[in-house]
């Protein structure tokens, strides 16, 4: 469960980052390979940040792990908590809009396709674990 602020009995393991990277109203969405957790579910571009990488650098470089975009001018939007049975994390959310189309090159080791939806036809897909809140609460889709 994702909530915005510090939930009672929260011990995160670690941090984490996202980005709704966004070109003429769609957002790309990666397709997780099998052998990832929750397989077979789309999600935004991100992950750990490392202990040696504030969550500006960790977002830029996951994008260019995920999609080979480099960017600048990444848009930082929250800091969320994200409470599962087995762990708690800490979850940055970020937001870069595209002026012009980008050639996305993804780590086939990492996520089997990308696609560029709206957020309101990415809510129909089948998503990682609370991407849906996320998209409701950047977009406002409430």
């Amino acid at each position: 469960m994702l909530y915005t602020e510090t939930p009672e009995i929260f011990n995160p393991k670690f941090e984490a980052v996202g980005c709704f990277v966004e070109y003429e109203g769609k957002i790309i969405l990666l397709l997780r390979q099998d052998h990832k957790r929750q397989p077979n579910t789309y999600w935004i571009p991100g992950g750990g940040i490392e202990h040696w990488e504030t969550s500006d650098q960790a977002i830029q470089r996951e994008v260019f792990e995920e999609t080979g975009l480099m960017l600048d001018d990444i848009k930082y939007f929250k800091k969320t908590y994200v409470k599962y049975p087995n762990y708690d994390y800490i979850y940055h959310i970020y937001h870069k809009k595209l002026e012009e189309k980008p050639k996305i090159i993804i780590n086939p080791e990492e996520h089997k396709e990308y696609v560029w939806k709206t957020p309101k036809e990415a809510l129909q897909e089948n998503f990682i674990q609370d991407l849906d809140v996320c998209i409701r609460m950047f977009y406002n889709l409430l």
